[in-house]
């Protein structure tokens, strides 16, 4: 059975390009051209993987990401941003993005980003029953069960790549964990991405702990190399 992938793009002609890239490799696509109904769309045929675009007409990518963490969807989403636009990838990660492009991309690069989220996913911490015992880091709570982190009366939705770097940080308290070490074992080692997506998602995990100021307590930068979780 082929893997089925969602698209998401208003542009008939990059939903075209990434139809017939997706297809040549061997994938199965559901494509859809309004942000106002993929949420429909992804739960009529259950797609392993979305490919979702920032500016879309009836609803937004982020809208839509949104829903789709908020109803509790882990599956994988690669957002398609505009060139030069930080910020679409940064609040993108923020709302349980997995990973993004940006546009132009190239057609390599695109697979390899597809192909390393869909290894992840189909190792996700939560299929792992070592992995579903709730842990502490800080104040916060995190339960790989339900992909939520607690801290105090708020509650934050983790994504699957951020709860497995949390569950990494928490085995190995104090230890300088190498950004290729995080990338291998999160992203996948036939990732070809830049350690910027990394960054990111570690400035959302410190959000989501509490660090808002500009010295974090739990998630440390060393410069250089990585990040360590202090004990």
């Amino acid at each position: 059975m082929k893997t089925k992938i969602l698209v998401v793009e208003d542009d008939p002609h990059i939903l075209l390009g990434l139809e017939e890239v997706l297809k040549s490799d061997g994938f199965e696509v559901v494509t859809c051209n309004r942000g106002d109904q993929a949420v429909a769309m992804f739960t009529q045929y259950q797609p392993a993987l979305i490919l979702l675009d920032v500016m879309l007409p009836g609803l937004s990518g982020y809208d839509i990401c949104k829903q789709l963490r908020a109803k509790k969807v882990t599956t994988p989403i690669l957002m398609l941003t505009a060139k030069g636009q930080e910020l679409d990838k940064v609040v993108g990660l923020d709302l349980g993005a997995d990973d993004y492009v940006t546009k132009p991309f190239g057609v390599r690069e695109l697979l390899a980003r597809i192909h390393a989220l869909l290894r992840r996913s189909s190792d996700t911490p939560s299929a792992n029953p070592t992995s579903e015992a709730q842990f502490r880091i800080g104040e916060a709570t995190i339960d790989p069960r339900t992909f939520q982190l607690k801290r105090g009366q708020d509650t934050e939705a983790l994504t699957a790549k951020e709860l497995k770097l949390l569950q990494l940080f928490h085995a190995h308290p104090g230890e300088v964990l190498s950004r290729d070490r995080l990338l291998n074992e999160v992203w996948g080692y036939n990732y070809y991405g830049t350690t910027r997506t990394l960054d990111q998602v570690i400035v959302q995990l410190r959000k989501k702990l509490g660090d808002s100021g500009s010295e974090p307590k739990h998630l440390l930068t060393v410069h250089g190399v990585g990040y360590r979780l202090l004990p």
